[in-house]
């Protein structure tokens, strides 16, 4: 699979406060990559240190193959789009001169682009509409901004914190947005939320930073696995629970010192009728399911120490 992005050991220091210490992270072409974090972890600075805006004290990445130090960088970073905290729009300018201003700055003159780019995120009504941006919902701007930042045709689009302060309403339609630009065009996506249950609705794959350290990544379906539904079951006699419990059913088992955890949907009435008529006395039965919020806590409850 084609590497997008590659960051090794990547730190920023701002005098002597360590914004961003030591971070590797790795995006794969047609990810949607949820980095996640508290306010402060460093997310924003992991950001500007990708998209040029400010230089790092110490390590490297590597942005479609192409070193962060290398002349070739500039022609590098042409391939993404990027918004950073907020999107960059004139208030006082229509979506259409918006856009326009945008594509001077590209060197690009085509009316025509700029109608397809709004159609894209769903503004298509606002070509050659005099309203001001002024007046536009948030959610509306945050579209005009993945408009802006689409012109140049980007593979890898940065989105910082892209759904705070939206409404219920605005979540969704930036959440499909995405969704379908990454499946109809093929757009890698790096996105920085604190707002897990909604990342998890589009991410692929996660980087979890706390206090400028990337703690843990993983992918969509390694997080669906340690979050899963789960029984733990005690007993008398652990091992021969275990040898019972792995015959009757086909779920991941992790052994106990007091028994089993047995992952995911689970006959707990056929289960436990093998246990009992194998002369197994069954001392507790608890079932659980981690949420997303509960696994990041546990997560970075060490770094917060």
């Amino acid at each position: 699979m084609d590497c997008v992005l590659s960051i090794h050991g990547l730190s920023k220091k701002y005098k002597k406060q360590m914004a961003v210490n030591g971070v590797d992270m790795h995006i794969d072409r047609g990810d949607i990559y949820g980095f996640v974090g508290e306010n402060g972890s460093g997310k924003t600075t992991v950001i500007r240190l990708i998209t040029g805006l400010i230089f790092p004290h110490a390590g490297s990445f590597r942005l479609f193959g192409v070193n962060h130090d290398s002349k070739e960088i500039i022609k590098a970073r042409s391939r993404i789009g990027a918004i950073v905290e907020t999107p960059s729009i004139y208030m006082n300018m229509s979506a259409y001169n918006n856009l326009k201003t945008q594509c001077r700055i590209l060197g690009v003159d085509d009316d025509e682009k700029i109608r397809s780019v709004l159609c894209d995120v769903g503004l298509g009504e606002l070509y050659g509409e005099k309203k001001h941006a002024s007046n536009f919902s948030l959610g509306m701007r945050q579209r005009l901004g993945i408009a802006m930042a689409l012109l140049g045709d980007p593979e890898f689009l940065i989105l910082d914190e892209p759904m705070n302060g939206l409404d219920p309403a605005g979540i969704v339609e930036i959440r499909e947005l995405i969704l379908r630009l990454n499946r109809e065009r093929g757009i890698t996506f790096l996105i920085s939320s604190h707002i897990l249950s909604e990342l998890s609705l589009v991410a692929t794959k996660y980087g979890i930073i706390s206090k400028g350290r990337l703690i843990k990544e993983i992918t969509a379906e390694q997080l669906h696995n340690e979050c899963a539904k789960a029984v733990a079951i005690s007993a008398d006699d652990p091992q021969k629970l275990a040898r019972v419990a792995a015959e009757a059913v086909d779920n991941r088992i992790e052994c106990t010192a007091e028994g089993v955890k047995i992952f995911g949907d689970t006959d707990l009435n056929a289960l436990l009728s093998a246990i009992i008529g194998n002369g197994i006395r069954i001392l507790s039965v608890h079932c659980s399911e981690t949420s997303f919020e509960d696994y990041y806590l546990s997560v970075i409850g060490g770094a917060r120490a």
